[in-house]
């Protein structure tokens, strides 16, 4: 038995080394078997960096119209999508009852004043009484007693006036409050504008809003010559979206007819799932968007709040610069294990240079980014050769590799296998 063992721990000792060699010598022919890959020059280009992002059109200057006193509508002047003028008679609530309170607040008022007319006349003959008496006092006619007196009901009338005015006053205030409540009951238009939104018929009753309850809605009121694209912006594109940006916008109901935009608002808050801008754009999910405004330069006749719109935003332009096409730039773990303070391995980027066959790794800076090309700052030159596919290659291939460029069949079947998988 023991001897069976020893010989069968021979043979599995020489399989293994069997298998190791041939493994090797497979692994080195892999490995020296040249890798074909899609090369391309660098190019000098124009470099558009853009942001893209969906909203609506709304107008920059518009009117949210609320009831301001409570009663029912009895007259109702306009509809939805009519022109109006600043100071144009839009709706009439019930206004008996204001009309009723402001005529007893008049009817109150006046009465303070009689009173406090009566006050003055009382306070006056008091005057004239004490000064009588004080002569009378200081010659010795009148006792100290009937002078006090005398004081006593000067300070009195005083009082009694000072309180007459007083009320006066209340109600003077009170009538005020009447006729500001009598006026609300007739709502005009505040701006120049179009009814936008209607949310009220003739009949209805309005409420005034509460803390916790709003009031009734009656009517928006939007100056549609200036009107604005109200975007939603992703958290990692607004750091480079900033106020005075030109934009290219799309609005559907306008299609093929590109509007300029300029950027006017960048939002310092992530946009509230309620939004009223936004209403049917914002959604339940966990992305975070910040509000971006931006004003269409020649807006075109016709337009209304609520149309969608795509926005390009331009966030830089670099003309005649170095680029490569996005897809080339690889991102790998530095080779001499360099780590960052905490703990973790660093990467660099770069791309990979095709010199005499080889794939050469290049370290390079880039900066702005287009749609497909990138700007690159140091590492390669323009006419530089360098390998910009297929994706699958870009993973595998290591510094020093030999390559092939492929031939036009094995391009068209890389780029056929690319669109099938994206």
């Amino acid at each position: 038995m023991p001897r069976w063992t020893k010989k069968r721990v021979v043979l599995l000792a020489v399989a293994a080394i069997v298998l190791l060699a041939a493994g090797g010598a497979a692994y080195s022919r892999q490995r020296g078997k040249a890798v074909a890959v899609l090369a391309a020059r660098v190019e000098t280009q124009d470099i558009v960096s853009k942001v893209t992002a969906n909203g609506k059109i709304q107008a920059e200057n518009k009117v949210e119209m609320s009831a301001l006193v409570m009663g029912q509508i009895v007259n109702l002047a306009v509809r939805e999508g009519d022109a109006v003028k600043k100071g144009d008679f839009l709706l009439q609530i019930d206004r008996n009852r204001a009309a009723a309170e402001e005529a007893g607040s008049n009817a109150a008022l006046r009465a303070s004043l009689a009173d406090r007319d009566t006050a003055r006349a009382t306070m006056e003959q008091a005057e004239r009484d004490f000064e009588r008496t004080r002569r009378n006092y200081e010659a010795r006619i009148t006792s100290e007693a009937e002078f006090q007196k005398a004081r006593s009901g000067l300070e009195t009338s005083r009082s009694t006036f000072e309180a007459a005015q007083n009320r006066v006053d209340q109600m003077r205030a009170g009538l005020n409050a009447n006729r500001d409540t009598l006026s609300k009951t007739t709502v005009r238009a505040p701006i120049d504008g179009v009814v936008t939104t209607l949310r009220v018929k003739a009949g209805e009753v309005t409420v005034i809003g509460t803390m916790n309850n709003p009031g009734t809605q009656l009517l928006t009121i939007s100056d549609m010559s200036t009107v604005e694209a109200v975007l939603m912006v992703d958290e990692t594109d607004t750091p480079t979206v900033q106020v005075g940006q030109k934009t290219l916008l799309g609005i559907d109901a306008y299609p093929g007819r590109p509007f300029e935009g300029l950027v006017t608002e960048v939002g310092n808050s992530p946009i509230l799932r309620d939004d009223p801008d936004l209403q049917g754009l914002t959604t339940t999910s966990d992305a975070i968007n910040f509000k971006v405004k931006a004003k269409v330069v020649m807006p075109p006749p016709g337009i209304r709040p609520g149309f969608s719109v795509t926005a390009d935003i331009i966030t830089g332009t670099k003309p005649k610069v170095p680029a490569v096409p996005l897809a080339a730039v690889v991102v790998r773990d530095s080779p001499r294990g360099e780590r960052t303070e905490a703990g973790k391995l660093k990467t660099e980027e770069g791309v990979y240079a095709l010199r005499e066959d080889k794939a050469v790794f290049t370290p390079v800076k880039t900066g702005i980014s287009g749609e497909l090309m990138v700007e690159v700052l140091t590492g390669v030159k323009p006419g530089e050769e360098i390998i910009t596919g297929p994706f699958k290659a870009l993973r595998q291939i290591k510094d020093g590799d030999r390559v092939k460029r492929m031939s036009e069949k094995e391009r068209k079947a890389a780029e056929g296998e690319g669109a099938g998988t994206s």
